[in-house]
């Protein structure tokens, strides 16, 4: 059994429409692939606490406003056999470069074997929080705060959309013709199963603009600068096109579930990232030295 070094935390909503009568009620809802009997276990192994660090037991009460920490574990957690690299480090940013195939933070599988676990080891630095996330599945760079002071500045950097990103991709190039336009705007939803997202009719809230870089025989390769931060935005923006990217295993269709291949990492990386810095006032622009593959 693995169980994560550092805690996950989730806020109680203030309004409680459902009538929670319990914290547990109230987790076996917000995370119903987890199951009941499971939050229960975490509980009578004092693995989910209040705020204050008190345990939670199967009594307390639902606390509207309040937030829980709890300690997500795993039979069999798998290691992934790839490096980060820190690129810059100072008293208020930390930016990482991540390899394919590794979390973030904590999710399904992984509770440990994560980017923000790795870099709190390697900085001994328990206050490290992400600033942006990308998926497991993408390489490339990702923002962490440093220190709880200055953390809302670089947060209101990525909410106000003042920070310019640029992607790379690999794709597929069919035979057949491709439009590739500039901008494509579009809607995105939730998608079934509950990982996936579509796009459907209706008010645009994701934008990319495009770029098509080269083609060499069925492939391409695109730089892609995101406006808005939907999730799998660029997967979906380029298989809509026409071009889904090499190694993708969500779209255009959902491939039977595997084991990763460590040799055949989807081909979209985070290239590269600017901004006003918040706190000095001068530019900062990071690139990641990865590259993708054909």
């Amino acid at each position: 059994m693995s169980i994560s070094a550092s805690a996950s935390t989730v806020t109680l909503p203030r309004e409680n429409p459902q009538g929670f009568a319990g914290i547990l009620d109230f987790l076996d809802h917000r995370f119903p692939r987890i199951g009941r009997e499971v939050w229960a276990g975490r509980i009578r192994k004092k693995l989910v606490t209040t705020e204050d660090g008190s345990p939670v037991t199967l009594e307390t009460p639902y606390l509207a406003g309040s937030r829980v920490h709890y300690y997500r574990e795993v039979e069999i957690e798998p290691v992934v056999p790839f490096q980060e690299k820190i690129l810059f480090l100072d008293d208020h940013l930390l930016v990482a470069c991540k390899p394919h195939f590794l979390p973030v933070v904590p999710s399904g599988p992984y509770v440990n074997e994560t980017l923000l676990n790795r870099l709190k080891q390697h900085t001994c630095n328990p206050e490290l929080v992400p600033i942006n996330r990308i998926d497991r599945e993408t390489a490339g760079l990702v923002l962490f705060s440093v220190q709880p002071e200055t953390r809302g500045l670089f947060q209101s950097l990525f909410m106000d959309r003042k920070v310019k990103k640029t992607y790379e991709a690999v794709t597929l190039w069919p035979e057949t013709a491709v439009t590739v336009p500039g901008r494509m705007e579009n809607r995105i939803v939730r998608g079934e199963p509950w990982f996936r997202n579509r796009i459907v009719p209706g008010n645009p809230n994701a934008v990319t603009r495009v770029k098509l870089l080269e083609t060499r025989g069925n492939r391409a390769r695109f730089r892609l600068f995101p406006e808005t931060g939907k999730k799998h935005q660029l997967r979906l923006h380029l298989s809509a096109m026409g071009c889904p990217i090499v190694n993708d295993r969500c779209y255009p269709g959902l491939l039977p579930k595997q084991k990763d291949d460590w040799d055949r990492p989807l081909q979209l990386l985070s290239k590269q990232v600017a901004f006003m810095d918040p706190i000095s006032g001068k530019e900062r622009v990071f690139t990641s030295s990865r590259t993708l593959g054909w």
